[in-house]
């Protein structure tokens, strides 16, 4: 069975007794005695004392001011508390960083009580290190594991990445082809699907993890109206062909006041809400989308007629690795499409939500801010300079 050690006390005093007396008053306490500034450094270095009783007759060959602040810096006596002790010469141990003074008349009771009290006290800071240091550890074990997490993530995207892209336009040529029987036309048709979502999660896997570590630099410029809708026109070409079997309506208000965005995060957001909102409808359903402006900001609506989404699921569904549960298709899910929209939305300064009902469909809503006056003069300095 282990004991805990004992904290320790170290009368540093030409008169011997004075140790002796205090024992006899601190039983919680293991208490040393030292006759000699010389014998103080020694012994403090061989165990190292919670409290230092410093008498100020006690021997030594340098100013016991000086002596105090080199203990005071010595490596592993940072919490130990001094007790200066004496009938003159209390300031000069002050202002070297005594803790407390006391007249040496005091009864060895009263100088018991005070010294009980700094022992908690260095008990309390020595317990509050160790809470320190061992929080630093779990931090830099945590800190290792997300670099490796993340060099893991990186590495795994971009070997993907290039095969993945290479099998998606292999299988478009196969798609194409006429010499292609109608049957195996459409298991091409399918394997394009599941490889356009392969390199979805890929892609967004990487830039969650990102954005998240503060790596995903946006490059903002001035958006208008014409430009909605090409960035959604483009969006529409990465979701893949899926899409043609849902009905599409899109309807961006003319002479938009100008938001700051940048256009492919923008490009990338519609199209993870897009290939969403096609997830949870059928083929021949309907899908409509519409930017506006509402007060200070460009207001983005993406609406479907699908399932729906259960209350339940909607607290968590932007989170990575959350989706609802209730889907149309058995295909496995991330969620890091959704999570990828709201750390890109609040990048721009806006927000993002969900509202749905059950059996009704959903309808994806954000926001992004319009541009303030002067960020419009900064632009349109560049564009004229």
């Amino acid at each position: 069975m282990s004991t805990v050690a004992k904290p320790a006390v170290l009368v540093a005093s030409p008169n011997a007794e004075r140790a002796t007396a205090l024992a006899l008053h601190l039983p919680q306490a293991d208490v040393f005695s030292c006759l000699d500034g010389e014998s103080l450094m020694r012994q403090s270095r061989s165990r190292v004392p919670d409290v230092v009783v410093l008498a100020t007759d006690l021997p030594s060959q340098m100013p016991l001011g000086e002596l105090l602040d080199i203990l005071r810096g010595r490596e592993g006596m940072e919490l130990t508390r001094f007790l200066a002790v004496g009938s003159q010469g209390l300031g000069a141990l002050l202002s070297g960083g005594a803790d407390a003074l006391m007249s040496d008349s005091a009864a060895p009771e009263a100088m018991a009580y005070l010294i009980g009290n700094m022992l908690g006290r260095a008990r309390q800071q020595r317990e509050l290190q160790d809470k320190i240091v061992g929080l630093n550890k779990k931090l830099d074990a945590w800190e290792h594991e997300e670099r490796v997490r993340d060099q893991l993530v990186h590495m795994l995207v971009h070997d993907l990445k290039n095969p993945i892209s290479a099998v998606l336009g292999l299988l478009q040529i196969v798609e194409e082809d006429v010499r292609v029987p109608a049957d195996l036309t459409e298991l091409v048709h399918l394997s394009r699907e599941e490889t356009q979502h392969l390199l979805h999660l890929s892609v967004n896997m990487l830039d969650v993890r990102k954005i998240q570590a503060g790596k995903m630099n946006l490059d903002f410029e001035l958006m208008f109206s014409p430009m909605y809708s090409e960035v959604i026109e483009q969006a529409k070409g990465d979701v893949g062909a899926g899409l043609q079997e849902r009905t599409l309506n899109v309807k961006v208000a003319p002479n938009l006041s100008p938001a700051r965005a940048d256009p492919d995060i923008l490009r990338r957001i519609f199209a993870n809400l897009l290939s969403n909102a096609m997830k949870h409808t059928t083929a021949g359903g309907a899908i409509d989308i519409q930017v506006l402006q509402s007060g200070d900001d460009i207001q983005f609506l993406i609406h479907d007629n699908g399932e729906g989404i259960p209350a339940d699921d909607i607290p968590n569904l932007f989170a990575a690795f959350e989706q609802s549960r209730l889907t149309l298709h058995g295909r496995f899910d991330t969620g890091m499409g959704l999570a990828f929209c709201k750390l890109a939305i609040e990048g721009h300064g806006g927000r993002i939500w969900v509202e749905s009902v059950r059996g009704e469909g959903a309808t994806f809503t954000f926001l992004l801010p319009l541009a303030r006056d002067e960020e419009d003069d900064d632009d349109f300095a560049e564009l004229v300079s």
